[in-house]
């Protein structure tokens, strides 16, 4: 006789783990954390006010957006992520109503209009950069060189006037003009590293990505490595395109997004008006998430994937 065996019956997911968003969001700080001290290093006590303010406008302002929207206010790092990677794409000279107004249009806007967290479409804090940008040009493009404060121009900039290529060691190390926290790409790394050591981001988005951007570059003619390491793409590629929420879920598509991402960076560099184009081709590929993540979905098990001409009939 075969033993009685007692099974229990319940809802989804059947599957857990000890990992939570708390515990994810507050690595992601610590792993930003090289970035961070690294800029405060290069550019003085100013970038430390300009992180500060940023990161306590957005907690304060997902706190007020929540209590509007009658839902509980939980302290789950989120709002401490978008306001620091915020910081960090900001010229460390601006002034501190900068990063109050931009920290607020990003969690308000950016998160809170489409429902709070898991619910927005668009990475809060570069929907925060994108509107600072657009708003006060001037002040958003107003760089100094580290240590000294005197207004110089980024390596991008100089680039794209044709005044040649920076070297590769001050480009990782840190020691030129730019955001806060992008110009190390070695500080950048090593978080970056962190993360993907612990399985908290897929090495796909980000190598696709940079690949992308450095393949497309070498074929134009352009020094691959300096568009690899100048700039935000860096930043961009490990803490903004893995975003959880606004990027697609399956490796196949994050590929897709890492490669439309970097195709655009070159677009924007190459042929565009503006230096950098990280911010807008993270934001563009925001936008097609929904779409990649359609086509890109495992197929159920037991059916069989019609081909697109198939769908049409």
């Amino acid at each position: 006789m075969i033993p009685e065996t007692k099974l229990q019956v319940s809802p989804s997911p059947h599957i857990k783990d000890r990992v939570s968003v708390r515990r994810i969001m507050f690595t992601v700080v610590l792993a930003l954390m090289p970035a961070t001290l690294c800029g405060i290093y290069l550019f003085g006590l100013h970038a430390l006010f300009v992180i500060v303010v940023s990161v306590s406008s957005a907690v304060v302002s997902e706190f007020l957006g929540y209590r509007v929207m009658g839902k509980k206010f939980t302290m789950d790092g989120s709002a401490v992520i978008t306001g620091l990677l915020l910081a960090l794409c900001l010229p460390p000279s601006v002034p501190l109503w900068i990063p109050a107004v931009g920290s607020s249009f990003a969690i308000l806007v950016g998160k809170c209009a489409f429902g709070g967290l898991g619910q927005n479409i668009f990475n809060p804090a570069l929907v925060g950069r994108a509107f600072l940008s657009l708003s006060w040009p001037a002040l958003m493009t107003t760089w100094v060189s580290p240590f000294e404060g005197v207004s110089t121009a980024t390596p991008l900039g100089t680039w794209k006037t044709g005044g040649g290529y920076a070297s590769y060691s001050d480009l990782f190390l840190g020691r030129v003009a730019g955001c806060i926290g992008e110009t190390s790409a070695l500080a950048i790394l090593i978080g970056g590293l962190l993360l993907i050591a612990l399985k908290y981001i897929d090495w796909k988005t980000p190598v696709s990505y940079i690949g992308t951007v450095g393949l497309l570059m070498f074929l134009l003619g352009q020094d691959p490595l300096f568009h690899i390491l100048a700039g935000g793409l860096f930043l961009g590629a490990f803490f903004m395109a893995t975003d959880y929420v606004t990027t697609p879920l399956t490796g196949k598509g994050r590929v897709i997004f890492g490669f439309g991402a970097g195709l655009l960076v070159v677009v924007i560099r190459m042929y565009g008006g503006m230096p950098e184009g990280v911010t807008y081709s993270i934001l563009i590929m925001n936008a097609f998430t929904p779409l990649i993540d359609r086509y890109t979905k495992p197929r159920v098990y037991g059916t069989v994937r019609k081909r697109w001409w198939e769908r049409k009939k």
